[in-house]
């Protein structure tokens, strides 16, 4: 429980930051405390932020722009927020079962446990798929493309449909909704 309260206490003074000194130097302490992770975590923190910020950075940029405002103030900040509080979430769950985690509630757990598996069904899913494209189609590779690409999401949107039909049924057995 104490591992619990230590992250939301960190994560929310993270949230609370509005001086973009104090978040620069609460991301240089979470950076130096996961220096053997930095470069891993990194790339993955990346990937997983680029289209948001990319998107709130160029809205802002338009209305800061329609409004005559400097937008880089804002931009550099949310933009280095979104980043700290990223990977400080990774950097910790690295460390942290997620699992352990959320121990303290039984639905949550359970929650959880059903998030994971489909997680993990859906990748061995989509990267049967994968194998099955590139085995079938070594030429034409670009054309076949997009082709690929409809069908795979057609399949997980029937997919994820279904499952999630099936899990309301198995939740709903086990009293979550009452």
């Amino acid at each position: 429980m104490l591992i619990n309260l230590s992250f939301l206490v960190v994560f929310f003074i993270l949230l609370w930051l509005k001086d973009l000194l104090l978040i620069s130097f609460a991301l240089i302490l979470i950076l130096a405390i996961a220096h053997k992770d930095l470069f891993r975590l990194s790339k993955k923190v990346f990937k997983s932020i680029i289209l948001f910020n990319l998107g709130v950075s160029a809205g802002y940029l338009v209305m800061a722009l329609l409004k005559d405002i400097s937008p880089w103030y804002y931009i550099l900040y949310i933009n280095l927020k979104v980043f700290t509080m990223t990977f400080f979430v990774f950097w910790f769950f690295s460390q942290v079962s997620i699992i352990e985690f959320f121990s303290f509630s039984k639905e949550l757990s359970y929650l959880l446990s059903i998030t994971i598996s489909q997680i993990y069904s859906y990748q061995k899913t989509f990267e049967d798929f994968r194998l099955a494209y590139r085995a079938r189609f070594v030429k034409n590779y670009r054309q076949r493309k997009n082709d690929f690409i409809r069908v795979v999401f057609s399949f997980f949107l029937k997919k994820s449909i279904s499952d999630s039909q099936q899990r309301v049924l198995a939740m709903r057995a086990r009293g979550f909704f009452d």
